[in-house]
């Protein structure tokens, strides 16, 4: 029984569905049982087929070890409701999974679901493809709609200045020129953070995971510029912020023992003040996450591996920028919470049979990441993401300097050149004008083993070039070369063999042998 990791695209959460469905299919071990003087064969009981599921869900790397029995339970009521599994009378769809002795059985029809084609979506025309402007194009970078040149015969390159052209004729007109409006700089910010973005994810477009219309380039500007010094977004209008009795109960078990003394104190004040925070988080209409990114943020869970959790980090970087900054700074000031509840060996237990951390990622991951469809896989997967949510906050919820950085020169840059535009008449024929900008490069990102054999190879590159320089230094007098050479052949023997072969080892220094040993001679005394 084979498993594998679902990649980002398109449908991942069916996809997700339909890979447990066929591993359970495969792997669940089927038996004779007796119920009521009957005897049923090829079925299973339900707590066996929880212990077998839940197992099977910890060690998948799509789900991972944070997985609890009840979840399963709650994947096993779902299996039964969608006809993955029926009871031993043929019964589904309104019967109670229950974790007993119950028996159950596979149906023989197929149970995966059908991954919709591009022509089945709502809204969208078979045999049509939806372009985004101004996003990976194939000639340039960018490209401004604003921006046009009334030239039929005359074709404009990449990173050429267009403020030169000549005519039919053979003459020179300059071109008349405008300075970069908002709506230019909004769509810079818009567009280097997606493109960014696409590459980390390796998908052909981010179409297939996120609609265009629902990311707000203000929403970018706000989270990357308007930050305190802790990280933390603020909020022009504090009306949408958190209420003051939230944040103060929140601060109370961030900080907890060391909390307001004029607060009450009393056993079990700790678990009703993780009751009000949590009731409050679920009251909100819709996950910190919004339902519009949802199918976004179920496609980066597929970097969710140890290979890749640099990536990873990176990726939900950039995914929670395009966040409303309402949402943005509750989940930053919610994780933090959790992190520093989950880390503080003082909180007393929280729940009677649930460790705090288990607690902290079961209690809030609903009200993180949910789609606005029921989604049979919206728990686990919720869990797995806040989970590393949890464990990375820091670094993921902070601002990406380099990104900043990189926004920041190709606004100034456009700036001092101005952009070209062509003299309004002629409005047939008008072709886009491609913007000269620099093109910045990203790193790709290396596996952990890469990066150690890159380092072993790097280290030995340099210890050549140092024997080389030993061996050739004019300026080095012959003794001390001997001697360090004599270090080098002790501690770097197979890289001193290859540049001095035995048969021609004129420099090798000679080793002198050990001195003999002198054997002391046995004294006699009187005794003896």
């Amino acid at each position: 029984m084979s498993s594998h990791v679902i990649t980002p695209g398109p449908y991942r959460a069916t996809k997700l569905w339909n890979e447990v469905t066929r591993l359970f299919r495969a792997g669940m071990p089927l038996k004779k049982h007796r119920q009521n003087f009957r005897h049923h064969s090829s079925c299973f009981t339900a707590n066996a087929a929880v212990d077998w599921l839940h197992q099977l869900l910890r060690n998948n790397s799509n789900f991972g070890p944070d997985v609890t029995r009840q979840q399963t339970v709650q994947l096993l009521k779902k299996f039964l409701k969608n006809h993955v599994i029926e009871d031993v009378k043929g019964r589904w769809g309104t019967e109670e999974f229950e974790d007993n002795n119950g028996l159950y059985r596979f149906p023989s029809t197929s149970p995966l679901k059908p991954i919709p084609c591009p022509s089945q979506v709502p809204g969208s025309i078979p045999g049509s493809v939806k372009k985004k402007h101004s996003f990976r194009d194939k000639d340039g970078f960018f490209k401004f709609r604003t921006i046009r040149k009334q030239e039929k015969d005359a074709q404009t390159q990449e990173n050429v200045d267009p403020a030169l052209y000549t005519d039919e004729e053979g003459a020179e007109h300059t071109s008349q020129r405008r300075e970069l409006t908002v709506e230019d700089e909004h769509t810079i910010w818009k567009d280097i953070t997606l493109t960014h973005l696409q590459r980390i994810l390796g998908v052909a477009s981010l179409g297939e995971v996120l609609d265009y219309h629902f990311v707000n380039p203000q929403n970018i500007i706000h989270n990357m510029t308007k930050v305190n010094k802790h990280g933390v977004v603020t909020l022009d209008d504090k009306t949408n912020d958190l209420p003051h009795w939230v944040l103060s109960a929140m601060k109370s078990l961030a900080n907890w023992p060391k909390y307001d003394s004029a607060q009450p104190s009393y056993p079990g004040f700790e678990r009703d003040v993780f009751k009000t925070v949590s009731d409050y988080f679920y009251s909100l209409p819709q996950p910190l996450l919004t339902y519009e990114l949802y199918e976004l943020f179920i496609n980066v869970l597929g970097l969710l591996q140890p290979q890749c959790e640099r990536m990873a980090i990176e990726a939900l970087q950039l995914c929670t920028l395009l966040l409303p900054p309402t949402s943005r700074r509750k989940l930053q000031l919610l994780m933090r919470m959790m992190s520093r509840i989950s880390q503080n060996v003082d909180m007393p237990r929280l729940h009677p049979a649930i460790g705090t951390r288990t607690l902290m990622v079961h209690t809030f991951s609903g009200c993180v990441l949910g789609s606005a469809e029921e989604c049979d896989l919206d728990e686990l997967l919720a869990t797995r993401l806040v989970s590393f949510f949890m464990d990375h906050q820091q670094s993921i919820l902070s601002v990406p300097e380099y990104l900043l950085t990189a926004i920041g020169d190709h606004i100034r840059y456009l700036r001092t050149v101005q952009v070209p535009i062509g003299p309004v008449g002629d409005v047939g024929g008008e072709e886009e004008v491609s913007v000269p900008l620099p093109i910045y490069a990203f790193c790709r990102q290396i596996s952990g083993a890469e990066f150690e054999q890159q380092k072993i190879e790097s280290l030995q590159q340099a210890m050549e070039e140092l024997l080389e320089t030993l061996l050739t230094d004019q300026n080095m007098s012959e003794k001390d070369r001997r001697k360090k050479l004599k270090q080098f052949q002790k501690q770097y023997p197979d890289i001193y063999s290859r540049r001095v072969p035995a048969t021609d080892q004129k420099n090798k220094p000679k080793i002198k042998p050990p001195l003999l040993s002198i054997k002391k001679t046995k004294v006699f005394s009187i005794r003896n």
